[in-house]
């Protein structure tokens, strides 16, 4: 069903795919910061409201794996809809709440629709951009969660002030309801089902794949560690070093807008170079910011490893999803992308439990070097395998 170079126009994904892929990550970008503080209004302790705050992201681990057979039984364009409709109910149950048990049930499932969007979105676009635009298009998407954790938590803010923190949650509502609605409004013509998978079963597909999975796979989930690392660490360090809230902010704040400008630019330069000449000096560059950040103990040195951490973050816009698109089999693509996402959802879930245990340890400063060490083993998983499994 891959379209042909020829035929493929990247605007014929903007409604289907990019616009509710945005509508989706505005709404649930703006609900994140506000979780703990009302879970705490609820009664829990730091720690209670902590834990509860990480269940979207277990929510995504534990739907990684059965969200496989929703999308083969519904297709993408389905699954999508349905995901959208489930994240909207999930989070009015967590409007109602009268407990933290049901706000994190709440939080639980909508993490959950999360990894079936994600999966149904990565599957399709893995099936139908030609290679050779893949990743523009990959990257686009980057753009999309890059535009919404930035818009997000921006408006999130503005109804706060305005109408209580619980407004964020009816804000999350109306916009995974958006994101179903315009993938309902999609003609069913515009964003066809791929092919359906041959039933295979996953475990037998890892266990098939598990040479790309151990190599490429595992420096795939380097970099979602660190980039997970430095959005924990940045605001870590800037605590370390006491930095002034206001001006770590702004910083971190100008750091995330050359991330978002630059984010294309990694698609041009995947389609046109390769793969890895993005995917080395992504993680290369990250690894080096991390063992710099050590260093810094001003203002000025703590923007400097900021622009170069998301100057090296934009490189790999995108790249994850390439990669995984690039090696899932022909035959098993879902089994293998849901394999594959799982990987990386679990090393983002380990990343913050991992940071606090070495900074217990060690440290900080050794702690973010841990976090170079990883991200610079990456770097040399990417060079060296890339070639091996014939990714251009």
């Amino acid at each position: 069903m891959t379209q042909t170079n020829e035929h493929f126009k990247l605007r014929h994904l903007l409604y289907p795919v990019f616009l509710p892929s945005f509508l989706f990550s505005v709404g649930e970008s703006g609900l994140i910061p506000i979780i703990p503080a009302s879970a705490e209004a609820m009664g829990a302790n730091i720690a209670t409201a902590g834990i509860i705050a990480g269940l979207g992201v277990l929510g995504t681990l534990l739907a990684d794996i059965p969200a496989v057979k929703l999308i083969n039984l519904l297709g993408e364009r389905k699954a999508m809809i349905y995901a959208a409709l489930a994240g909207a109910v999930s989070i009015l149950l967590a409007v109602f709440a009268s407990n933290i048990w049901m706000l994190s049930a709440g939080i639980l499932i909508s993490g959950a629709c999360m990894s079936v969007f994600g999966l149904a979105r990565h599957g399709y676009m893995t099936e139908t951009v030609p290679l050779e635009r893949r990743a523009r298009a990959l990257a686009f998407l980057g753009g999309t969660f890059r535009g919404g954790s930035f818009v997000g938590p921006l408006l999130g803010s503005v109804a706060v002030r305005f109408w209580g923190v619980q407004s964020v949650y009816l804000m999350t509502v109306v916009f995974a309801l958006l994101a179903g609605a315009v993938l309902l409004s999609t003609k069913p013509d515009n964003m066809r089902n791929t092919p359906p998978n041959k039933g295979h079963k996953l475990w037998h597909i890892a266990k098939r794949e598990r040479l790309k999975l151990s190599t490429l796979g595992l420096s795939a989930t380097a970099l979602s560690i660190a980039r997970t690392a430095r959005t924990i660490g940045l605001p870590l360090w800037a605590l370390y070093i006491h930095l002034p809230v206001t001006t770590a902010a702004l910083y971190i704040g100008i750091a995330g807008a050359l991330d978002f400008a630059l984010f294309y630019t990694s698609g041009q330069v995947i389609d046109r170079f390769g793969r890895k000449w993005a995917a080395a000096p992504t993680l290369f560059g990250m690894a080096i910011s991390f063992f710099a950040l050590s260093l810094v103990h001003d203002a000025t040195g703590f923007l400097v490893i900021g622009l170069a951490l998301s100057l090296s973050n934009a490189l790999g816009s995108g790249l994850i999803l390439v990669i995984g698109a690039d090696l899932a089999p022909k035959d098993a693509r879902n089994e293998f992308l849901a394999f594959f996402r799982l990987m990386n959802d679990s090393g983002q879930a380990a990343t913050a439990p991992a940071i606090s245990l070495l900074t217990v340890i060690f440290g900080l400063p050794l702690a973010m070097a841990g976090m170079g060490i990883i991200a610079l083993t990456g770097a040399v998983g990417m060079w060296r395998h890339i070639a091996r499994f014939e990714i251009s």
